[in-house]
């Protein structure tokens, strides 16, 4: 990985980051990890996460009211957060992919990198889908 050292608690870090899919924070990470090691301390997974994301291998999210969560570093997606929960929602949209790519065209750019962060809450139907 880049050169970097794996340690065994770095290798369990990288597991449960890999493993996760709902974007966990620092305090999340450290209790799953602390399941399969009860020596990983939480500065050791504030670390390891520093030094994952400097290497690019994790992407930090800062949704808003919430702790800063993390995700590996894969394909453009979206995300849509549950504000009563918390729970965030991966997407992907070709429309809107292509909206935003023409929005910069218009305003004379280049589109590099976006993210588009939907903030909303459930809606509750009458009748229960099954």
């Amino acid at each position: 990985m880049l050169g970097l050292k794996m340690t065994e608690q770095r290798k369990i870090i990288v597991k449960v980051l890999s493993e996760s899919s709902d974007h966990p924070d620092v305090e999340l990470v450290h209790k799953r990890a602390s399941k399969i090691d009860k020596r990983i301390g939480i500065a050791t997974v504030y670390r390891t996460i520093k030094l994952f994301e400097d290497n690019n291998l994790l992407e930090k999210h800062e949704f808003k009211g919430y702790s800063s969560r993390y995700e590996t570093v894969r394909e453009n997606h979206h995300h849509l957060i549950d504000i009563r929960s918390g729970r965030v929602k991966e997407f992907r949209n070709t429309l809107v992919d292509a909206m935003q790519k023409q929005v910069a065209k218009e305003m004379g750019f280049q589109l590099v990198d976006y993210r588009l962060e939907l903030y909303a809450i459930p809606i509750k139907n009458k009748r229960s889908k099954k």
